[in-house]
């Protein structure tokens, strides 16, 4: 998973989160998890993809998540369409703390 910081590059969002899953299964767990793990006082402005879950898009205005499957984020690449964004690695460790 990777945080890029879109501060002083666009107006769409201050941060994108990309991450990625090996199905449309998984990829829905992964949006599944971060609805859950939300404050209940919190939701998407905008929700996109589910249903299909190549690409499901979270959009909570200031931060959009996007969590893809592995083939799709390849294609897309969004880590060079903005590769002027700081970008933050997050790793399984730093997820379960």
């Amino acid at each position: 998973m990777v945080i890029l910081n879109l501060q002083g590059l666009t107006e769409i969002a201050n941060h994108f989160v990309i991450a990625s899953g090996t199905s449309d299964v998984q990829v829905k767990a992964i949006v599944d998890a971060i609805m859950e793990g939300l404050d209940p006082k919190l939701s998407p402005w905008h929700l996109e993809g589910y249903e299909n879950a190549r690409w499901v898009l979270l959009d909570f205005v200031d931060v959009v998540v996007h969590v893809f499957q592995k083939p799709v984020r390849e294609y897309y690449d969004l880590e060079r369409l903005w590769a002027d964004a700081e970008l933050e690695h997050v790793t399984e460790e730093e997820l379960n703390e």
